[in-house]
């Protein structure tokens, strides 16, 4: 095996690899420095499993609640949620095969172990040593946390992280979600639709707190009317963890009760992982926040030569925003001149059902700036496409400038979100305008046509409300 390369990358997650193609596709000798499977995080213990089992989540629900309304008959319903995973387990690795087949056909070399930096942008993995002579890129991502200061430390057996509940062969009769971001309303679908009691806690005043209020309230409604008993704006206080059970002491508007339930997910935030890597030997700098202090255009640290992408690079902790990083950041390297990333127009999706999509700003934010805006709404129960496939729970609202019309932020929740941002997306890089969006002649009968309507009640003209 070679021992110097044009790009050395640590971490073979959606950043990693992507950054690895993105070089090897522009001439650079490049290599990947991989200690598990390739893939990272996201292909093998997160977006891939965890959607087969939310797409196994909304089937469940589908037969359960709708088949009778839509004209199919069935009979008693019943579920296994270890049936689902090994579904779940096949798809990511078939994905993480896709990764490691997308390698060989880039002629991209894979240095299997744990990398430590050395001077002169070089790196160690177990005896060998490599040197990347042109740029070092850093994609080590992040790991899951407990709460130790109440006690829950992640044991992996009653205290879960979401690694553990992808191999879970059975759901638990009762789950407590520390957490409700994006993972802890994710895995609340999945657990309470192959029928666990969910009971699910978030710290903060509402669950998904960096989504805008209106989309905060339609899930918590949502998860209420199927029996998933939502708390927000709580504490815990304690955590008693037996060998079967955990009790939570939770504080919330001012009252005590106690949780107790078989098992608890943590899902109260994530840990980048830049120990043991040699930064500081490096010079590479971390922020107030721990992340690794980089260059906004060009991704480079503080130490000349080397670059940092993905979660250990700040947030948004995404895996289509290291993605984009990592293009950039092989592109910077090779001595090219990107288009900045706007960081501003990262779409954020959680999977649940209902989905929840947005871009940009939300209203409290736009409130908070001082900003002068209207606010465009179309509920999808209006729209026809939504009737048709019996999922008109949700809504599209885009906030508008008040002068010229520019889309601020958009929010969209209902089935098939997560698809339909991206139109927003596309209208936010270019600077369209809610006018603009309307020229645009959508198809009917399309849930997309709820974003039309938006803009147009954006305007003052919504034509079907």
């Amino acid at each position: 095996m070679a021992t110097s390369f044009d790009v050395i990358i640590l971490g073979g997650g959606p950043a990693g690899y992507v950054a690895a193609i993105r070089a090897a596709q522009l001439g650079l000798t490049t290599a990947v420095v991989e200690r598990d499977k390739l893939g990272g995080v996201c292909v093998n213990i997160g977006c891939i499993p965890t959607k087969a089992l939310l797409h196994s989540a909304r089937m469940a629900n589908v037969i359960r609640h709708d088949a009778k309304d839509l004209g199919i008959a069935t009979g008693e319903v019943t579920t296994d949620y270890g049936v689902a995973m090994k579904r779940s387990r096949r798809e990511a690795e078939q994905n993480s095969k896709g990764v490691e087949f997308l390698m060989k056909k880039h002629k991209v070399t894979v240095i299997r172990g744990s990398g430590t930096l050395a001077a002169g942008r070089r790196v160690k993995v177990g005896g060998d040593t490599y040197e990347a002579t042109k740029g070092l890129i850093l994609a080590t991502g992040s790991r899951v946390k407990g709460l130790p200061q109440v006690g829950l430390e992640i044991d992996k057996a009653v205290v879960i992280s979401s690694d553990e509940a992808l191999f879970l062969e059975r759901a638990p009769k009762t789950l407590a979600v520390v957490g409700a971001g994006a993972v802890g309303c994710e895995f609340a679908d999945v657990f309470s639709a192959f029928g666990t009691k969910v009971t699910l806690i978030e710290a903060l005043p509402k669950i998904l707190p960096l989504e805008d209020a209106e989309a905060s309230d339609a899930v918590a409604k949502s998860f209420k009317k199927r029996g998933i008993d939502v708390i927000a704006g709580a504490s815990v206080k304690q955590a008693t963890v037996g060998k079967d059970k955990v009790t939570l002491q939770v504080e919330a508007g001012g009252e005590k009760r106690a949780v107790e339930a078989e098992k608890v997910l943590m899902a109260a935030g994530r840990a980048v992982n830049t120990e043991n890597l040699g930064l500081r030997e490096a010079g590479v700098e971390l922020t107030d926040r721990g992340f690794i202090r980089v260059n906004p255009v060009t991704l480079e640290t503080s130490a000349k030569g080397i670059y940092a992408i993905g979660d250990v690079a700040g947030p948004p902790m995404l895996a289509h925003k290291g993605s984009r990083e990592g293009v950039h950041a092989a592109e910077v390297i090779a001595g090219q001149k990107p288009h900045a990333i706007r960081y501003d127009n990262v779409p954020s999706v959680t999977y649940c059902h209902p989905e929840v999509a947005s871009i940009g700003l939300t209203e409290a934010q736009a409130k908070e700036k001082g900003l002068e805006f209207t606010v465009g709404r179309f509920p999808f129960s209006a729209n026809g496409r939504a009737r048709a496939s019996n999922e008109t729970d949700g809504f599209v609202k885009i906030l508008a400038g008040k002068k010229y019309g520019e889309i601020l932020g958009a929010h969209i929740v209902g089935g098939h979100a997560s698809e339909m941002i991206h139109e927003l997306a596309v209208a936010r890089e270019n600077e369209y305008t809610v006018a603009e969006v309307d020229l645009a002649i959508h198809a009917h009968p399309t849930l997309s046509e709820a974003i039309a309507e938006a803009a147009l009640d954006a305007m003052g003209r919504v034509i079907h409300i």
